[in-house]
């Protein structure tokens, strides 16, 4: 048998192993985490490579590349985005990233990013609202109940301490499964029969749905003054929550420009419509919230920085962990330009 070079050797983490991670560190704890490393490399921002995700669109959904670089690691996520897929029993989003070495090529990492995709979208909306959202935030709508509803909640919970939650979807099982998830977490939970119910005495708006179309999830009359929108489900073209209106009052922050003009609520809006790339508000190059009265709205399509930012910090939390397998991934011979020897001599321990 093949002796295994520890060179030839790729950490891989499972849902399996995922889940266990997640829940060795504690959920919460794990979206605080998150959003620290977030922070951090939206905070170097500049030292990134970036691009608008590439992606390959058909009637039925998207699949979609994100990637980056800082110079020393790369990093890509696979995505798909089907809405049609929930009518057949799977899931709407499924991923899986890679985290390398740049000086070398050799890949780090491999991660299922179901999961993690949902848990880093909720640390980055929670990491953005709190620059964003008014300082009396207490009670936080979520529009959309949903795979990504319980992490959006936690994460708010987690960074913001809201605690107060409206939950509305125009499919009464998923506000359920949503209420019945978070119900023993000590959030005061009120179950809404519409989208105007959910958003009364809301600081936050968190939108995020699932169906690819324009829709108009929230109209101008529903947002009231020094409300900070969260909009997380309009992440392609074609696809859209908010009504026109309320982007042309608001202050409106976005992850990467290039990619939202293309993919988020501002696709509505001109070209050179003004928006704020939040990394500038952390970076202190550019306000964040300016007056209570103001509504401010984070456009959040997602971005592969965000991605980079979460297999680096899974790398990070498995040193001394079980939570992964070792796959052999990568040729080894025993010298390198011979890699058909190696085949050679595997034909030759076989008989």
């Amino acid at each position: 048998m093949k002796t295994i070079s520890p060179l030839a050797i790729v950490p891989f983490v499972s849902v399996d192993n995922m889940m266990r991670l997640v829940l060795s560190v504690g959920v919460e704890r794990f979206l605080v985490e998150l959003a620290a490393y977030i922070e951090e490399d939206f905070c170097r921002w500049p030292t990134f490579d970036k691009t608008p995700r590439i992606a390959s669109h058909s009637v039925d959904g998207v699949i979609e590349l994100m990637p980056t670089s800082d110079g020393a690691l790369y990093g890509f996520k696979y995505v798909n985005g089907h809405p049609k897929n929930m009518r057949e029993g799977k899931q709407t989003v499924t991923a899986f990233g890679v985290l390398a070495d740049v000086g070398s090529g050799y890949p780090m990492l491999l991660s299922e990013m179901t999961l993690l995709t949902a848990l880093r979208t909720g640390a980055t909306s929670a990491m953005a609202a709190r620059r964003l959202a008014p300082n009396s935030t207490s009670t936080m709508a979520i529009i959309g109940n949903g795979a990504q509803s319980e992490f959006q909640a936690l994460a708010f919970r987690a960074l913001l301490g809201i605690r107060d939650l409206r939950l509305y979807d125009i499919d009464p099982s998923a506000t359920e499964k949503c209420r019945r998830n978070l119900a023993s977490l000590g959030f005061a939970i009120t179950v809404c029969r519409s989208g105007q119910e959910a958003v009364e005495g809301a600081n936050v708006i968190t939108t995020v749905t699932a169906d690819k179309q324009y829709a108009t999830i929230l109209t101008d009359n529903m947002v009231g003054s020094g409300v900070h929108i969260n909009a997380v489900g309009g992440d392609c073209p074609g696809k859209t929550e908010l009504h026109r209106d309320i982007l042309t009052r608001s202050s409106i922050f976005v992850e990467y420009a290039p990619q939202t003009r293309i993919e988020g609520e501002i696709q509505q809006l001109p070209a050179d419509h003004p928006v704020t790339e939040f990394w500038e508000v952390l970076r202190g190059t550019a306000p964040g919230r300016t007056s209570p009265g103001e509504v401010t709205l984070f456009d959040s399509v997602g971005f592969a920085i965000e991605d980079f930012s979460a297999l680096r910090y899974v790398r990070d939390k498995l040193a001394g962990t079980p939570f992964y397998q070792e796959l052999d991934l990568l040729a080894d011979p025993d010298e390198p330009r011979d890699l058909y020897g190696m085949l050679a001599r595997a034909e030759l321990a076989a008989t």
